[in-house]
């Protein structure tokens, strides 16, 4: 990429699909690393025990609401950096920037307080089994109880990429992940002097190596000069910056959260069936994240892109990202499902599968595979709502894809045998997609097209 004239912003005058390249390859390989924290704690755990592996499929719903909720804060707070540095307006994006690290605090001890008292409560709502209860809770508890290294990290990592620098934060998921890597043998088989300490040793992997992931995010920020300030001094809490951060935030919130409403479901419905059915949909979430991380590292890529242009109103450049954005997103998720198509008995066999495990999770992986390309189109749609403020838009097709449509369809299907609850997945995704472009045709006619008019029209 050429270099750029003094005090240009990339964001809006490099060429798009390098520029998306550009922002997008770094996020999309630390999203990649960040599949290897949702996968690897389950390939080792599934050798300890098949209720280990239960339990901490079991725990992965809270562990995404974690997620949701700091990922989610972080989406908002991109959004209105990113929108502020569009418009010229750089003390509001600092603002926007310190209520970020702000928040991640709140919520973290929000989280350690839930996790402390009601761990052992809420796996017990899904399995009367003590040993999955027993591993559930301890791996739980200390996840949640040591979750601020990770609600610190992500918001660092979203206020860096509002402004295009994408390395900082693919660097500390190489680090957090690496640790996590390394760590999580030695301290569940008891390795190099450390004792073993089981399912308990994978979470408290965990947290090791997103505590050097969030130590590594924060020396880069207070050593190296950024296009936004963070800064805590003299904090005040400003209502406008609130409800500007959560107009994004929240539905961002609620749209990730779902997926954990949504597996709770799936696990109310699979627990009719056997452990086995609920350890499958367990399997099958962990190893999608490889599918579908890449895209939301592509997402965060292209999120301020969108964002940036919309702000400086250049429909060109909007209008080319999400094109691109489309076909690059499709493309992965093809690649994805054809890989589930073909491999299922290769990717099942890396947790320790049984020959039950086997005759189920074959054709759940398939047949859930299936949804892949579509999902490409919706998520791209719902980012560029999200980079335009339409946060609740995103919402409400996330609602339609994994509540409205998903559980009812699963719950029906069940009457017809556990083979059949894995084609609400496909069969959701059509609808949602529907209702996606429906959503785009509206906001392109209303906020979109207007951009080729001058701005006092």
């Amino acid at each position: 990429m050429k270099d750029l004239p003094t005090g240009e912003n990339k964001m809006g005058v490099a060429p798009v699909l390098p520029l998306i390249f550009k922002m997008s390859l770094p996020a999309m390989f630390s999203m990649l690393i960040q599949a290897l924290y949702n996968v690897v704690d389950s390939i080792f755990v599934s050798y300890v025990a098949k209720e280990a592996l239960t339990a901490v499929s079991l725990a992965f719903p809270v562990q995404n609401l974690m997620i949701a909720v700091a990922v989610g804060t972080g989406v908002g707070i991109n959004s209105v950096i990113a929108r502020r540095l569009g418009e010229k307006r750089q003390e509001e994006a600092d603002r926007a920037a310190a209520h970020g690290v702000v928040f991640a605090l709140i919520s973290a001890l929000a989280f350690a307080l839930i996790g402390f008292f009601f761990s052992r409560l809420f796996l017990a709502a899904f399995s009367d089994t003590p040993a999955v209860v027993d591993y559930g809770a301890q791996y739980l508890t200390v996840i949640t109880v040591f979750g601020g290294f990770a609600f610190v990290q992500v918001s660092m990592e979203k206020i860096l990429q509002a402004t295009g620098d994408m390395l900082i934060p693919m660097i500390s998921h190489l680090v957090g992940a690496c640790s996590n890597i390394i760590l999580d043998p030695i301290m569940i088989f008891g390795l190099l002097g450390f004792p073993a300490m089981g399912v308990a040793g994978a979470a408290i992997a965990t947290v090791t190596g997103q505590a050097f992931g969030m130590t590594t995010c924060l020396l880069f920020i207070l050593l190296k000069e950024h296009k936004v300030k963070v800064s805590l001094r003299h904090f005040r809490f400003r209502p406008q910056t609130v409800k500007d951060i959560y107009s994004v935030g929240v539905p961002s919130i609620i749209m990730q959260s779902i997926a954990s409403v949504m597996s709770s479901g799936m696990y109310a419905i699979l627990g009719g069936f056997s452990e086995t059915a609920m350890t499958v949909f367990g399997v099958y979430f962990k190893l999608q994240s490889f599918v579908f991380m890449p895209v939301f590292g592509l997402n965060q890529g292209v999120m301020p892109i969108m964002g940036y242009n919309y702000g400086a109103r250049n429909k060109k450049r909007l209008m080319a990202a999400l094109r691109y954005g489309v076909t690059i997103a499709f493309c992965l998720m093809t690649v994805g499902m054809l890989v589930f198509m073909i491999f299922p008995q290769v990717l099942l066999s890396f947790f320790n599968a049984d020959a039950e495990m086997y005759r189920m999770g074959v054709p759940a992986l398939r047949y859930i595979s299936l949804s892949f390309p579509l999902a490409a189109v919706g998520i791209l749609l719902s980012t560029l709502f999200q980079a335009l403020g339409f946060g609740s838009r995103s919402m409400m097709i996330s609602l339609m894809r994994q509540l409205i449509f998903i559980l009812p369809l699963a719950f029906v299907f069940a009457r017809l045998g556990v083979d059949f609850v894995w084609l609400a997945f496909p069969v959701a995704e059509c609808f949602a997609t529907a209702v996606s472009f429906y959503f785009f045709r509206q906001i392109y006619k209303t906020r979109i097209e207007p951009l080729d008019r001058p701005a006092d029209m």
